[in-house]
């Protein structure tokens, strides 16, 4: 009997351990995002300058940081629909065919309001070359 009492307690143990471990992952913290960039070229004639396009996606449910970008952003919604809090104006919400203009380091953040699909924008941006294309804010 107390052998028996061990080896529950035993495969107890290891049972609560495994499910710790195997749990890591799930409650591990996911980026709200991602962004790629497609095509990135110097701009003729404005030395110091250069074009970036970007594919931006904000996956299901997912709120991105606050940030700015150093240079203007030039936006248009591919899909999806989002809510964007821009600093000192009120919430706007962009869906698929909509865009918007920010100036440079014009802080603010995206929401994407659906819970089972993902907002994708198209971004054109002019930066200083060398410049990081978005700067997160506290």
């Amino acid at each position: 009997m107390k052998r028996n009492a061990v080896m529950i307690t035993l495969v107890l143990a290891i049972a609560i351990t495994m499910g710790l471990i195997g749990s890591q992952p799930i409650n591990a913290q996911q980026p709200p995002g991602k962004s790629t960039v497609l095509q990135r070229t110097d701009i003729a004639g404005i030395e110091g300058k250069e074009g970036v396009i970007i594919l931006a996606e904000l996956f299901p449910g997912a709120v991105g940081g606050k940030h700015y970008h150093p240079g203007y952003e030039f936006s248009y919604v591919l899909e999806g629909s989002m809510i964007l809090e821009v600093e000192g104006k009120p919430l706007a919400t962009y869906t698929v065919g909509e865009s918007y203009i920010l100036p440079p380091k014009q802080v603010h953040y995206a929401k994407n309001v659906s819970m089972t699909a993902s907002v994708k924008v198209l971004s054109f941006s002019i930066v200083d070359k060398g410049q990081p294309l978005a700067v997160p804010v506290k």
